[in-house]
């Protein structure tokens, strides 16, 4: 069954990518007041920025920081490439603890011509070589499995299976990130879901919509309502499974970034209620 409509904001968090034409410091003002209650922060937005007083200005906000976007990227033909991989991971998990971010969500890579399989091997390779490090730190790590349009360059975790079968490997501190646009059409899904749950390895639950026709293959994400997502039916999966977080909405769009972000945040938190 679909889970009940929400009725105030006290559960949304916006990645800073969806509204990519604000600096850090434009979303934390407008968030708050707004009346988001969280941010995933991207990794872009920290460029020339001191992680901790970011982290700071964040909370002194009130705004909880749910997570750091993004580490992971671990498969490269070579060796070189692959310990590149691994300390660019390692001054994430760095960032992440100075933000106060208490989970980094991987996109876990994948390199085109290689077989997935090797990369799939990679990818564990990669998180076992961090893991030790990200403990030390306090930070979690999220894995997100993406659509398998991006298994070519972005990603060879492409279903929640794959996803929850690689967190498995590891102890608690490795989970998932459900996205329902890299996920929805997967009619393993919600007994998927209902899995990680149980494993308690169900970390963080983002939104969007999935637009039909779809005219770019990665900038073009819906505002929740505009495509054909049944993102009520997944939260009630998400919920069921005794996830009770933020719930993050992220959106990558051309045509949403060329809008007024003021005007579009208020769509958000409007669509936010009416269709989530």
């Amino acid at each position: 069954m679909p889970a009940t409509p929400l009725t105030d904001l006290s559960r949304i968090c916006l990645h800073t990518i969806t509204t990519k034409p604000w600096s850090l410091d434009q979303a934390c003002r407008e968030y708050a007041r707004a009346g988001v209650k969280g941010i995933s922060v991207w990794r872009d937005t920290l460029v020339g920025r001191d992680a901790s007083m970011a982290g700071r200005r964040l909370r002194s906000a009130g705004l909880d920081i749910v997570s750091l976007v993004r580490g992971g990227f671990f498969p490269a033909i070579d060796v070189a490439g692959r310990r590149e991989a691994i300390d660019e991971n390692l001054h994430c998990i760095d960032e992440a603890a100075a933000l106060g971010a208490p989970i980094i969500v991987l996109v876990c890579g994948a390199v085109a011509g290689q077989p997935l399989a090797e990369s799939r091997k990679q990818i564990a390779e990669g998180i076992a070589a961090i893991l030790p490090h990200a403990k030390a730190a306090g930070v979690k790590l999220a894995i997100e499995p993406l659509h398998p349009m991006y298994a070519d360059t972005r990603s060879a975790i492409n279903t929640m299976k794959q996803a929850n079968d690689l967190a498995a490997q590891f102890d608690a501190s490795v989970g998932v990130a459900v996205d329902v646009y890299h996920l929805w059409w997967d009619e393993q899904l919600e007994a998927e879901i209902a899995r990680c749950g149980k494993l308690g390895r169900l970390f963080a639950f983002h939104v969007c919509d999935w637009r039909s026709p779809t005219e770019d293959m990665l900038n073009d994400r819906g505002l929740m309502g505009e495509g054909c997502i049944p993102l009520r039916e997944i939260r009630g999966w998400v919920e069921a499974a005794g996830f009770n977080g933020f719930i993050e909405v992220e959106i990558f769009s051309h045509r949403l970034w060329r809008m007024d972000q003021l005007e579009f945040l208020r769509q958000v938190t409007a669509a936010y209620l009416r269709h989530v």
